[in-house]
C-alpha cells in the first residue's frame, strides 16, 4: 500500500448510520446546538464565521426555541379546553333533551331519513377527544344531534339523583 492511497476502511459507505434514539426525523433545539458547536469548533481559523452568519444562526435557534415553547403552550391549552368541555357537558346529566339523527340506507338512491326523539341524559363518554351523550334508554348521541335542552326531567335533579 503506497503512502498516497486512501485507506478503504475510512470510506463513508463502510460506516453504519447511527439510528436516532428518539425515533423521529425532526431536528430539535439540542440538535441545532450540537451542529452550531461542531461548526464553531471546526471552522477554518483563516476564515472564521462572520458576525452576520453567527447572528443569523442564533436568530434561527431563538426562533426554533420560541416555536417549541409555543407548541407546548398550545398543547396545554388544548388539554385545558378539553377538561373545561367535559365539565360544561356535565350539566346535561339528568336533563331532558330533544334530539335528531339522520339515518342512511344501504341503497344510494334512497332518501335520507331523519329520526327524532327525546330522552334524559344519564351519562357522558369521552373518547378520542369527542363526547358522547348516553340517554337512559341507551341511545348514544353526539352534541350536534341535540336540538333542544329542557329542564331536568320530572323526579330527577341536575346531579342525576
Amino acid at each position: 500500500m503506497s503512502t498516497n492511497s486512501i485507506n478503504p476502511s475510512l470510506f463513508l459507505s463502510n460506516y453504519q448510520k447511527e439510528k436516532r434514539k428518539t425515533g423521529n426525523d425532526i431536528l430539535g433545539k439540542d440538535d441545532f446546538m450540537k451542529i452550531l458547536m461542531t461548526q464553531l469548533q471546526n471552522q477554518d481559523p483563516s476564515s472564521p464565521l462572520q458576525d452576520k452568519d453567527f447572528i443569523a444562526q442564533m436568530a434561527t435557534f431563538s426562533t426554533l426555541e420560541q416555536i417549541t415553547n409555543m407548541s407546548k403552550s398550545i398543547d396545554n391549552l388544548v388539554q385545558m379546553q378539553q377538561q373545561n368541555q367535559l365539565i360544561s357537558y356535565n350539566e346535561f346529566i339528568g336533563k331532558e333533551v330533544k334530539w335528531h339523527r339522520v339515518t342512511e340506507s344501504d341503497d344510494p338512491d334512497a332518501e335520507l331519513v331523519v329520526v327524532e326523539g327525546t330522552g334524559v341524559v344519564s351519562s357522558l363518554k369521552f373518547k378520542d377527544n369527542s363526547v358522547t351523550f348516553v340517554l337512559e334508554d341507551g341511545t348514544e348521541l353526539a352534541p350536534a344531534n341535540i336540538s333542544e335542552v329542557k329542564k331536568a326531567a320530572a323526579g330527577t335533579t341536575a346531579a342525576g339523583n
